[in-house]
C-alpha cells in the first residue's frame, strides 16, 4: 500500500508559515538543497525543475495532496498548476472547480479519499501542506519528513494546525537524520503503528 508522507519545512518553534502565509524567511539555498533535488526531485514545483534543469523523473512521490492555502500560495508566485509532473489534489470546500487543468479538487472528506489513493497503484503521496490539513490527515500520515530550519519565528501557522487535541500521544520513531553545514537538519520519521 501506497504511503502518505507530510514532507515540510518547519522553524525549530514548528511554523511552516508567518501568520501571512509567507515562507520568505527560510533560506533558499544551502548546502541541502543538493540533497532534496536528487533524493526528493519531484518535491520542486515544476517551473524550479525546469529553471534548474533537473531532468529526474519522480523517484519517491507521484502524487501530491495540498490544502487550498498551500495551493493559493503558489497561485502567487504565478501557478495554479504547481506540481504538473505529478498527479495534484487541492482539498477544499470553497474552490468551485479545478483551478487548473491536472488539478483535482476534493471537496469531500480527505482522509477518504486519502484512503482510496493510498489503496490504487502508483509511488507515495505527497502531503506539501498546510498545518491545518495535516492535522485533519494525521490519522492516514505514515511518514514525517522534516527540513527544520534554524530559524525562530515565534508565531505563524504550526507544522500541525492550532488547537490539536489528541487523545493520546501519537508515536513516530526516526527512520533517519542528517544536519547540513548550513543549519538546516533533515528529519525523517516513521509512525509507530
Amino acid at each position: 500500500m501506497r504511503k502518505l508522507t507530510y514532507f515540510v519545512a518547519s522553524t525549530i518553534d514548528g511554523f511552516i508559515a508567518a501568520e501571512d502565509g509567507s515562507v520568505d524567511f527560510f533560506p533558499v539555498g544551502g548546502d541541502h538543497v543538493p540533497s532534496i533535488i536528487s533524493q526528493y526531485p519531484e518535491t520542486l514545483p515544476t517551473k524550479v525543475r525546469e529553471a534548474r534543469g533537473v531532468a529526474a523523473g519522480n523517484i519517491y512521490f507521484d502524487t501530491v495532496i495540498m490544502g487550498r492555502k498551500a495551493h493559493d500560495f503558489g497561485v502567487r508566485t504565478g501557478t495554479a498548476s504547481p506540481y504538473e509532473h505529478l498527479r495534484q489534489f487541492v482539498v477544499s470546500t470553497t474552490m468551485p472547480e479545478p483551478p487548473a487543468p491536472g488539478v483535482e479538487v476534493i471537496s469531500g472528506d480527505p482522509v477518504a479519499a486519502v484512503r482510496d489513493l493510498k489503496k490504487q497503484a502508483g509511488l507515495g503521496i505527497w502531503l506539501c501542506g498546510g498545518g491545518e490539513l495535516a492535522q485533519t490527515l494525521l490519522p492516514e500520515i505514515d511518514q514525517v519528513f522534516l527540513k527544520l530550519y534554524p530559524v525562530l519565528l515565534g508565531t505563524g501557522r504550526p507544522l500541525f494546525g492550532g488547537g490539536m487535541k489528541l487523545p493520546e500521544p501519537e508515536r513516530f520513531r526516526v527512520i533517519t537524520s542528517r544536519v547540513y553545514a548550513d543549519g538546516v537538519a533533515f528529519l525523517k520519521y516513521g509512525r509507530i503503528r
